[in-house]
């Protein structure tokens, strides 16, 4: 009965983000090179608190995380972390309709949870030879067809959209293990991500300093490489073409922009380097 109860506020949470994901959209298409910000001026200024944020506590922790804690010790903490993110993958490859990846995702979890010591060790790719089983709510709107929507920079969290943003919050009734661990389990997930993510930070620093403190808008710059990342990605999983997958990301977004050679079959096809590839 509580499980029924549990998947009926799923079905709920679900029904709305997709209201939510859909109901900002450009009245008019925009031209190439332009993004949908309609938030700017609030994005900035929680864009401003983020990097202050990092600056002051996350960047340092990080960098003390990666220079304390062995190199397998963080590999561990991240192994525990994306298995403990399995069940939930399994879920939206269900819902987006990819019967083969859901299986996969089941299956990563189980090995990883038993022979791989509770998914410290990962066992289902260097023994099994299992693919990565990366997916989230967010694309499991893009595949339904909800619009990406607006930009957004979300505190403490960074970039977003709309549609990720919706797909985060209902990926907070969507795991499956919140269905049957207690909440010590699930704080324990939340833990082994913060200290995942801290990991990813400490060991790309030089990368992420120079997008956040070294660029000469380190907004525009986060938006330009999170927005062609994340439909990069998206394009991947459904095997369509992704508007910047030739794109350099770190490219300045003021700048003349690189140059194609004439007749590039996915420069012709989709011009616009902010296109949204799940877009009609």
């Amino acid at each position: 009965m509580q499980m029924a109860a549990r998947f009926r506020r799923v079905l709920i949470a679900a029904g709305f983000a997709g209201l939510l994901a859909g109901c900002t959209t450009p009245q008019e298409p925009l031209p190439p090179g332009e993004v949908f910000d309609p938030y700017e001026n609030v994005n900035r200024s929680v864009h401003k608190l983020n990097r202050g944020l990092d600056r002051a506590l996350f960047r340092p922790a990080s960098k003390a995380y990666v220079t304390v804690v062995p190199s397998p010790l963080q590999i561990a903490v991240a192994n525990f972390a994306d298995n403990l993110g399995n069940p939930a993958h399994a879920v939206d490859y269900l819902l987006q309709g990819n019967i083969r990846m859901a299986g996969v995702a089941a299956s990563r979890f189980v090995i990883n949870t038993t022979i791989g010591l509770g998914g410290i060790v990962d066992p289902a790719t260097t023994e099994f030879k299992l693919p990565e089983a990366d997916t989230d709510f967010g694309e499991t709107l893009a595949v339904w067809g909800v619009p990406e929507g607006a930009y957004q920079e979300l505190p403490a969290f960074g970039p977003s959209t709309e549609r990720a943003t919706a797909g985060l919050i209902v990926a907070l009734f969507t795991n499956p293990v919140s269905f049957t661990l207690t909440r010590p389990i699930n704080n324990t997930r939340f833990v082994a991500e913060v200290f995942r993510r801290m990991g990813d930070r400490g060991n790309f620093s030089d990368t992420v300093d120079s997008v956040l403190y070294d660029s000469a808008d380190s907004y525009a710059q986060s938006r330009l490489i999170y927005l062609q990342n994340r439909r990069f990605e998206l394009s991947q999983s459904t095997g369509r073409p992704a508007a910047n997958d030739s794109l350099d990301p770190y490219a300045d977004p003021y700048g003349d922009g690189p140059s194609y050679g004439v007749g590039d079959p996915y420069i012709d096809e989709y011009s616009d380097p902010y296109e949204d590839p799940y877009a009609e």
